[in-house]
């Protein structure tokens, strides 16, 4: 099947590289063309690799290599004016909105949570919860504008449907996340824009596979390695892998972007190996 959604317009933000550059490309092979922006630069306490200008640039160039047009921008999801600017610059050079993919977040160290540091916890919500409620507030004028209704994918978590010793601070922000989720659909659905949201599970990206983490799930070696975390990551499933791709998530994002899922709204859908079972 090809040209799942062909002639639309997708906001895909996170997009420099991991899930975010995924779904971008992925929704780019089936006909869309791309608005894709990432803050492209470290944000702070954040232990995993951080995107640059020239990951950005290679998404782009994935993207033109699919014959499709793509507009980018450097915006941190904090920033509503930038948000607004670069959503009415793509709009304006592509020509519409149908397909919003709130991706980018962020993950920091944890804690119990009555010893977390103050900061730690608000740039979490900063970033994972008011980033998402930012994004969507720019970009919704535009799909209420085009008149055609349109799809907005969120990205919570496994850890937006249940929780987790230490990393309560994500959790927080990834179960706000559903209730922003439900709220737009049920004040979008007059409009026929459809709100979802995408719970992975562990993904084979940067933002799981690094130093920090291996010495997370680790700490009795000395050198720890991404086989190292396996046997860990393998217990959270009922499936037997440790984590999925990239690539599946996006496939679930084109799916809830795609007319396939024309009467699926307000849905938490899990890609996640069983994880919710256990």
């Amino acid at each position: 099947m090809t040209g799942r959604v062909a002639g639309k317009v997708a906001f895909v933000t996170g997009a420099a590289r991991g899930q975010g550059r995924s779904h971008a490309v992925r929704l780019a092979e089936e006909g869309a063309d791309i608005i894709a922006i990432d803050v492209c630069k470290h944000v702070e306490n954040t232990p995993a690799p951080w995107s640059t200008s020239d990951d950005l640039a290679q998404t782009a160039e994935m993207i033109k290599a699919l014959d499709r047009r793509v507009v980018t921008a450097e915006v941190d999801v904090r920033d509503f004016d930038g948000l607004q600017a670069a959503l009415a610059g793509g709009v304006e050079e592509l020509g519409r909105l149908d397909v919003v993919v709130a991706n980018a977040g962020i993950g920091t160290p944890g804690a119990m949570l009555d010893h977390m540091d103050e900061p730690r916890w608000q740039q979490t919500l900063d970033v994972n919860l008011t980033g998402v409620w930012k994004t969507l507030k720019a970009a919704v004028p535009h799909l209420k504008s085009g008149g055609r209704g349109g799809s907005i994918v969120l990205t919570s978590s496994v850890g937006g449907l249940k929780a987790y010793p230490r990393v309560g601070h994500y959790v927080t922000a990834k179960h706000g996340v559903v209730g922003l989720m439900r709220s737009f659909a049920v004040e979008l659905g007059q409009h026929s824009i459809r709100v979802n949201s995408v719970h992975p599970t562990h993904v084979a990206t940067d933002m799981l596979l690094n130093e920090s983490t291996y010495r997370s799930f680790r700490p009795d070696l000395e050198n720890p390695g991404p086989d190292d975390i396996k046997p860990i990551c393998q217990m959270f499933h009922m499936l037997p892998t440790p984590w999925v791709e990239a690539v599946d998530i996006s496939n679930a994002v084109l799916y809830l972007a795609s007319d396939e899922s024309r009467y699926v709204t307000g849905v938490s859908l899990p890609i996640d190996a069983g994880s919710c079972l256990k």
